[in-house]
């Protein structure tokens, strides 16, 4: 039998807002994971991509397995996927698995469902490359910054009464028509604001640059004279506008929540939802698809009509943005981050220093593990040989086989595992 279980040499992304040399957690995953690789200082490591994209697809570290790709080795081998999951995903491992390491902002963006996907692909396929939906989840690593879903009602109104050169692009029609929505009659609200933040979105060039100026004049003003400038977002406004001088997104934040994520703790983006990365290193996972539609924060392609049109305007509070992870009932050393979607499940699995062996269990699907601390030896019977796992080490595991940690690290490990549960 060719081993089921092996090392991953995985891609690294390089975008312009990831953290730099080794301020960033995908570098100093990458760099104790492969002590050969060199890190740039200067150069920025935004994403670490563990899985079979095409722009990324992992590496196979065993010079036994004559597949050089991960891609490559589960259209080989798709009966590694699991039963269920090679019939629902035809043969292709559902998701993407990554690493973040977020300096500056992402675009403001939302992900398309199926139905939305298929039109978009098939409208402007340069655009949206394949017909997927892109359901995705981000763990935190270290304190994590997003903005995520409309804020209640209450909080955007206060903010149109304190920032008028917000009022001025929404227009005083469509600003009334917020503040008169009653919580009573749910479908208005949703109405009133998806007027509110389309009017923001299609505002002129000239005349949005123009208030964004105004109103970074006068929060600069305020701080340097000692005032309070929270009732105008004033700190999170400085530092978009630093980032996106000039760019719409910067007066989003007086829509959308801010969510701040302690390490262990996670949101879930469904379909619509409106969100951006600030500032922060996590795990994501994501269904395989690239199908992004993105209105500011970005000097890539924007499509405002678009993302408009398909948002969920519900506001919520940034509270219920946060995804619970679920103490396992079978091993009490593993949380699950089980979203209400098929494509993906994570699980955060925290070994106390007292273990020194410890069984990663077999499930009926194929799963990605990331080391994030400790170190063991692991040895399976699917695996050609022992195989040394420390920080930054990643593992594919094909489906119903198992691996026993041989625990060497003082203080226990924390490994995070990426599967498909149907």
């Amino acid at each position: 039998f060719p081993p089921a279980v092996f090392p991953l040499s995985c891609v690294v992304q390089n975008y312009s807002w990831g953290k730099v040399g080794l301020e960033s957690e995908v570098a100093k995953l990458v760099a104790s994971g492969d002590p050969l690789i060199q890190i740039q200082p200067d150069q920025p490591y935004a994403e670490l991509w563990m899985g079979t994209h095409p722009r990324g697809d992992a590496l196979i570290r065993d010079n036994r397995i004559p597949q050089k790709t991960l891609g490559q080795w589960i259209a080989d081998n798709p009966a590694c996927l699991g039963a269920k999951v090679k019939d629902a995903f035809q043969g292709q491992l559902p998701f993407l698995f990554k690493v973040l390491s977020v300096n500056t902002a992402l675009s403001v963006q939302a992900h398309p469902n199926k139905e939305l996907a298929a039109k978009l692909h098939a409208q402007f396929p340069e655009h949206y490359p394949d017909a997927n939906h892109k359901p995705e989840m981000a763990i935190a690593l270290t304190p994590f910054e997003g903005m995520c879903g409309f804020r209640p009602v209450e909080e955007i109104v206060s903010f149109l009464q304190n920032v008028p050169e917000l009022r001025a692009l929404i227009g005083e029609v469509a600003a009334e028509q917020l503040e008169r929505s009653g919580s009573d009659d749910p479908r208005g609200v949703s109405a009133a604001l998806r007027v509110c933040f389309t009017r923001l979105m299609k505002s002129e060039k000239k005349f949005f640059v123009d208030q964004l100026n105004m109103l970074v004049k006068r929060i600069s003003q305020e701080v340097a004279e000692g005032k309070d400038t929270s009732g105008s977002n004033g700190d999170l406004l400085l530092r978009l506008h630093s980032q996106y001088p000039g760019d719409i997104g910067c007066f989003t934040i007086y829509f959308l929540n801010l969510v701040r994520l302690e390490p262990g703790e996670a949101m879930f983006l469904g379909a619509n939802e409106p969100h951006a990365y600030l500032h922060g290193d996590c795990v994501e996972i994501m269904a395989c698809s690239d199908n992004t539609v993105r209105a500011g924060l970005t000097p890539k392609f924007i499509d405002v009509l678009t993302l408009c049109e398909m948002l969920n305007y519900t506001p919520a509070p940034s509270s219920s943005k946060i995804f619970p992870a679920a103490q396992s009932q079978l091993d009490p050393n593993v949380y699950l981050y089980d979203p209400p979607v098929p494509d993906f499940t994570i699980m955060r699995i925290e070994i106390p220093a007292s273990i020194k062996l410890y069984l990663i269990s077999a499930m009926d699907s194929a799963s990605i593990l990331l080391v994030i601390q400790g170190t063991a030896v692991g040895t399976s019977t699917a695996a050609a040989s022992e195989m040394s796992l420390h920080r930054g080490s990643v593992l594919f595991i094909s489906a119903n086989e198992s691996i026993s940690l041989h625990l060497s690290s003082p203080d226990g490990m924390l490994l995070f595992r990426a599967c498909c549960l149907l």
